[in-house]
């Protein structure tokens, strides 16, 4: 909200100190971190430091402390050192007089109210404002009640606030009675200084040090003292139905049973170490027995030994592998789910290509990945009904949660509803992540990434109520043929993962497409092509584009024997060739059907302008299929004459057969998927990953080398990234049916 005295302070800080610390502040009128910068900056400049930053540092912080280690009415060396003071008070919404550069009354009345708020008005009383507090009012924390923030959290940070603000790393935290990730490393640091920690070892970590102290300091229904204090804060702070207190009572003992349970301690009723420990950290207490865990290391007897042995139960095992080489095992391996079976183990499947960043996240993405993860839980055997767990493993902020984690979980469950709901769709990622995908209905249960305490996901974010299983630790279970290593997971009991699986789908060659399966084919591909704003009738003016939905799938669907032909041939899924001509078709628009005349003119009365074009069912050049071609009939996958993409003759020969003769055309794409395995300009797949036997393609590529090969197909487009990332989808549309046909 605009703020007339903001807006004044702004343009005094603009105007007095614009030219001295090099910015200026827009005058919105509305406190934010470019107006506290701007003031940090002035407070530097006025204290003498020629370093000036954003930051009120460790420099800044000890200069103050020099030289004015009270502010008040007597000691502010001048108006304008007072008017950055009063600005700052202004900025967090209390009365800073009228810029006049006076530490009065309105300033101290100001100043008394600020200290109140943050609880701290009996460590420090009087009017003055130490170097800590003008810290604290150079940032953008809130000291007032701010929504959803609640009582019992606000009465913590005040609390913390007044009893370690005078300890040497200890800094005012927020009192808005939201938690965050400073409140968390407040109620630590007071852990800390309890466990009689010193100045400068103290360091807000839940480390071995503190650890081993809190082992020694239980608390239990009777008692009273600071570290009932600390651990009632601490079930405040995971938004237990408690408050502060000093007192362990019979309420609290209650609240500690019902917390216990809820995070599958045994519900004593006591805050022991380990109930202690889930309290402070994500992770809590890593030494807890595991009933679950996740690992990239095949599932052998004598591995699976070893997880019985240590208590396990459930397993989670990748759908796919997003290398060949540098994790040979992460996926699930030929045989592996009928061992766990055998073994009395059961598995939960986890769906993960890259998915460590923000722009791995998107839509079209989840589209994707909904069908690719349906399509390979399918081969492997996992039944109707089984839980798959999308990754999320990186620590998304909320703006990259709502901008790209809900959109791409959103594209999950659109195309797991595309393929008849097969499967449930569980999350993976960090509590701030699981608990806003579950909120939002795109996922039923969670699997915590609590290992992974640095997150500010995890840091101040309680437990989801749907958490299913809650990784905390890494071990090395066994010993030689039985030794593996392991991410530790608590289970929930909301998800047991499966322990009978169906038959795996081999990776058989591909057969013709069942015609009855040719209208939900086409169904599902017109749903994601309108989602992603391709609908039929598509474009405007030059490019509106020529060829429906209906119209390519059928010219695909007379190409069908071809295809499967050349899919036997060079051991090449036919969706590879599919997706490219469907992709093609509906890509081709007026803009194209333009330059494909200039191209006739030009070789037919010398007219046009332009030599060749990506023409034709699959938008292939002369030129391309021309080198293909030639690469192919070299590798002998192929025969015929060469030919020279710098003849004329040979380009319009070979351009008029892309443009009339669908076959050729068909047949052309396939050589050009093999000509981008092979060396076509791009770059070859990295060593080790080729997508290539001597002598011809595989059928179990994994999704990077098919998002290569499709990337590779469009090099020609100046949008061939985007292009590849909306026609994975198609691919895996495509493959869901091929799949149906060939385990028929």
């Amino acid at each position: 909200m605009r703020d007339a005295m903001v807006l004044k302070a702004q343009r005094f800080v603009n105007s007095v100190y614009g030219s001295r610390i090099g910015t200026t502040v827009q005058g919105s009128g509305e406190a934010d971190w470019a107006t506290m910068y701007a003031l940090t900056r002035a407070l530097q400049y006025e204290l003498g430091i020629t370093a000036l930053s954003d930051s009120f540092g460790p420099t800044t912080l000890s200069t103050l402390t020099t030289k004015y280690p009270e502010l008040d009415e007597d000691t502010v060396p001048s108006p304008d050192f007072c008017r950055i003071l009063q600005a700052g008070l202004y900025c967090k919404g209390y009365d800073g007089g009228d810029l006049d550069g006076t530490y009065g009354a309105r300033v101290r009345a100001a100043v008394t109210r600020l200290k109140t708020d943050m609880g701290v008005e009996q460590a420090l009383p009087g009017t003055g404002l130490t170097p800590k507090l003008v810290k604290a009012l150079l940032t953008m924390d809130a000291y007032v009640p701010a929504a959803p923030g609640t009582g019992p959290v606000r009465a913590v940070q005040q609390w913390l606030n007044g009893r370690y603000l005078n300890r040497q790393d200890f800094y005012v935290t927020a009192c808005d009675g939201l938690v965050s990730r400073d409140t968390v490393k407040a109620l630590l640091f007071g852990v800390q200084y309890e466990l009689g920690m010193a100045d400068g070892t103290a360091n807000g970590n839940f480390g071995p040090g503190t650890q081993s102290g809190l082992k020694s300091h239980p608390v239990k229904q009777g008692d009273k003292g600071v570290f009932v204090q600390l651990f009632s804060a601490g079930m405040v702070l995971n938004r237990r139905p408690t408050a502060l207190t000093d007192a362990f009572d019979s309420s609290l003992a209650a609240a500690v049973r019902a917390f216990q349970t809820f995070v599958a301690l045994p519900a004593t009723g006591e805050g022991d170490f380990a109930t202690f420990a889930s309290l402070l950290a994500s992770f809590g207490d890593q030494s807890r027995p595991a009933k679950a865990c996740d690992t990239i290391a095949k599932i052998t007897p004598a591995r699976a030994a070893s997880l019985k042995a240590a208590g396990i139960t459930y397993v989670g095992r990748y759908l796919t592998n997003p290398s060949a080489t540098s994790l040979p095992e992460k996926a699930i391996q030929p045989g592996e789910l009928a061992t766990i079976a055998r073994q009395g183990l059961r598995c939960f499947p986890i769906y993960q290509t890259v998915n460590n960043d923000a722009s791995d996240f998107d839509y079209v993405a989840g589209r994707t990945a909904g069908y690719a993860a349906v399509n390979a839980a399918r081969d492997h055997g996992f039944r109707r009904g089984t839980r798959i767990f999308f990754a999320v493993d990186f620590d998304a902020i909320d703006a990259e949660i709502t901008a790209s984690v809900l959109p791409h979980f959103k594209g999950i469950k659109e195309a797991m509803a595309d393929c008849g709901h097969p499967y449930e769709i569980g999350v993976y990622g960090s509590r701030s992540v699981c608990a806003q995908v579950g909120a939002a209905g795109y996922s039923t249960a969670s699997f915590l990434a609590d290992m992974s305490a640095g997150f500010d996901g995890n840091a101040g974010h309680p437990l989801p109520r749907d958490w299913a299983y809650d990784q905390f630790v890494i071990r090395t279970l066994g010993s030689g043929d039985g030794q593996l290593d392991i991410d530790a997971e608590i289970a929930s009991g909301r998800d047991t993962g499966q322990g009978a699986f169906d038959r795996p789908r081999p990776a058989v060659p591909d057969v013709a497409l069942d015609a009855r399966q040719v209208p939900a084919l086409r169904a599902d591909l017109s749903r994601y092509m309108q989602s992603i704003g391709r609908p039929d009738a598509g474009g405007i003016g030059s490019s509106a584009r020529l060829y429906t939905n209906a119209q390519a799938v059928a010219a695909i669907q007379d190409q069908d024997g071809l295809i499967t032909e050349l899919s036997t041939t060079y051991t090449m899924r036919k969706a590879l060739i599919q997706t490219a001509v469907y992709w093609a078709m509906r890509d081709y628009d007026l803009d194209g059907q333009s330059t494909d005349q200039q191209v006739a003119d030009h070789h037919l009365t010398g007219s046009g302008s332009v030599r060749d074009s990506h023409t034709g069912i699959g938008e292939i050049s002369a030129g391309d299929a021309i080198q293909a071609c030639n690469h192919c009939i070299g590798w002998g996958f192929a025969t015929g004459d060469h030919r020279d993409p710098a003849k004329d003759a040979d380009l319009w020969t070979v351009w008029q057969q892309l443009t009339k003769d669908n076959a050729f055309s068909v047949r052309t794409a396939a050589l050009i998927h093999l000509w981008g395995t092979r060396g076509r300009p791009g770059g070859r797949l990295p060593p080790g990953d080729r997508v290539t036997t001597p002598r011809s393609m595989r059928l179990d590529l994994a999704e990077f080398e098919i998002t290569e090969l499709l990337r590779r197909y469009r090099a020609w487009d100046p949008d061939v990234e985007s292009q590849t990332h909306q026609s994975l989808a198609v691919y895996q549309i495509f493959e869901k049916y091929n799949s149906i046909a060939r385990n028929a």
